[in-house]
């Protein structure tokens, strides 16, 4: 069990830091989660060890991360009473060990874990009406906190008032989570918080049905949410990495098959977490704990391919796939969850790897959900997306800065989908900028076209990035991965110039993005400016992959 030192908690309000605490803090989870999990699957097992570890985190300051102290000190209570999401984690963790260990527990270890829980979360929610901030989040929140608070009180207390005033609150908080989602069952989030909101959903879901007959699987949104891993695939176990997502998120082997068994839902199986290797199981004890009750998906019968066109209409995304290629896009608005000012943005991937980038999340740091700051870091801004900067501006935030879908056309070889993105852009003079996407997956082309309309002559830079540096040349710029390669003929009339970015990646490890600029004189009154792309392997002439290709 590493220390947990101030030194490292201040960190984050010193310079901004959060993984030096957070480093520490998820490795002594990790330790309790393995320890945890060998007392349940081996009877024999000492448990010396693990009741070491429940001491010391009984003994933690605080169960939240130092950037959530607004939840402790919006309510006037000190961090012992900080109730974020990994407060519920661990609540729930500790719960179920005592839970799962029963008599083999050391007695003064049980009661003081059931004390500590109690009065760091369970009590917040028993006996204290005030609400607290992340009951009324439509999103991940509201899940994770609700899920994990309510099945750390089912596994601790015995029917009565207390434990009914925690469970009835906890599952108000998963109607509001379901009611941030569409009838699509899009999740603005990304994939990779589809799984940690879900997850617990699901999780505290089948706890409750178990403890009062409920079933919130029931709930007409819940089979639309279960299938958007599988209607968002880009392939290969890629996804698009939109919002605060990444391009190869993993989903827990038990959710996978808990969502076949009660929902007839199969995730992409190249998504799902291997069971056959500690490297691959969830190292958190919700995840874990449920891959080993539940068990991965059983064989069976290859499920029914997802069309090779999606269309998402109440986030606007657009995703299609087939032939080893595949391309996604989205509208939305710029106050979503986790929000990227990203209208307009669009992904190429071929042969099994993504060739233009959506960047994904940034490293958080002190800012990163300020709406005051955030734009100001670069996987939030618009800067790191394939989108126009409009007379040196970029997008601006809000939901106000909505992109309306002016045509759709799913056909047999790909899509068309047009957007109106004016109201993106804070530009006086500018009257009009659509975006029409032609894809066509038979011959991995796709045709992009911005119209600009203006009443004064305004500057204007598309950009196009990638994490591999793009190559030009007197015909146009090629990007060539180890597998395939995207090429864009460029239009008349444009400057082009490469702009290499070193940033950090979301997990702090350094990263470089290359940033295709082209430059067009001033446009007054209309301009029509065309990008003919075209992806396929690297080896081969362009089109799609051939059949030996993954993706």
């Amino acid at each position: 069990m590493p220390d947990l030192p101030f030194s490292a908690y201040r960190r984050f309000d010193d310079d901004g830091d959060r993984l030096a605490y957070e480093e520490l803090y998820f490795r002594r989870r990790a330790l309790v989660t393995a320890l945890a999990a060998e007392a349940l699957l081996d009877p024999e097992a000492g448990l010396g060890p693990l009741q070491d570890a429940l001491w010391s985190v009984c003994d933690e300051y605080t169960w939240a991360l130092p950037a959530h102290e607004m939840h402790a000190t919006r309510l006037d209570r000190g961090m012992d009473q900080c109730l974020d999401l990994f407060a519920a984690l661990t609540a729930q963790m500790l719960a179920e060990t005592v839970q799962v260990c029963g008599d083999r527990l050391h007695p003064r270890v049980a009661a003081r874990v059931r004390d500590q829980v109690d009065h760091r979360v369970l009590s917040l929610l028993a006996d204290d009406e005030r609400p607290l901030l992340w009951e009324s989040w439509a999103h991940n929140w509201a899940a994770v906190c609700g899920g994990c608070a309510g099945l750390a009180a089912l596994a601790l207390w015995e029917p009565g008032p207390r434990l009914t005033r925690v469970v009835d609150r906890c599952r108000r908080a998963q109607l509001t989570y379901l009611s941030g989602f569409g009838d699509d069952g899009g999740c603005a989030e990304g994939v990779d918080y589809w799984v940690f909101g879900f997850a617990h959903f699901v999780y505290f879901a089948e706890g409750l049905r178990e403890f009062t007959g409920e079933d919130l699987l029931t709930h007409p949104k819940v089979p639309a949410i279960a299938r958007f891993p599988g209607a968002v695939h880009l392939g290969g176990g890629l996804f698009p990495a939109f919002s605060d997502a990444a391009e190869r998120p993993r989903v827990p082997a038990g959710l996978a098959g808990q969502l076949a068994r009660r929902l007839g839902v199969r995730v992409p199986a190249e998504a799902v977490e291997a069971t056959d290797g500690a490297a691959d199981l969830p190292r958190d004890w919700a995840d874990l704990s449920r891959t080993l009750h539940w068990g991965a998906p059983a064989p069976g019968p290859a499920p029914e391919p997802e069309p090779p066109t999606a269309y998402l209409p109440d986030l606007a995304w657009l995703v299609d796939r087939g032939q080893g290629v595949a391309f996604a896009a989205k509208g939305g608005h710029n106050a979503e969850p986790h929000n990227h000012n990203d209208l307009g943005q669009f992904v190429l991937a071929a042969g099994g790897e993504v060739l233009l980038a959506d960047l994904g999340a940034g490293e958080y740091r002190k800012g990163y959900f300020d709406e005051a700051t955030r734009y100001a870091f670069l996987h939030a801004s618009s800067r790191a997306h394939s989108v126009p900067r409009v007379d040196g501006r970029e997008q601006s935030p809000g939901s106000a800065r909505a992109a309306e879908v002016l045509k759709l056309d799913v056909h047999a070889h790909g899509a068309d989908l047009t957007l109106d993105l004016t109201s993106a852009y804070e530009v006086n003079g500018l009257t009009a900028l659509r975006r029409a996407f032609s894809w066509h997956r038979d011959t991995g082309e796709l045709l992009l076209v911005d119209e600009v309309e203006a009443d004064r002559p305004l500057s204007l830079e598309e950009v196009f990035v990638s994490r591999l540096r793009p190559g030009l040349s007197s015909d146009g710029v090629v990007w060539t991965g180890t597998a395939a390669r995207a090429r864009l003929r460029l239009p008349d009339g444009c400057v082009a110039q490469i702009e290499t970015v070193h940033t950090t990646d979301h997990d702090g490890a350094p990263d470089t993005v290359h940033l295709l600029r082209l430059g067009f004189d001033a446009v007054h009154q209309r301009a029509r400016l065309p990008f003919r792309f075209t992806v396929g392997s690297a080896g081969g002439e362009e089109g799609p992959p051939g059949p030996g290709h993954p993706g």
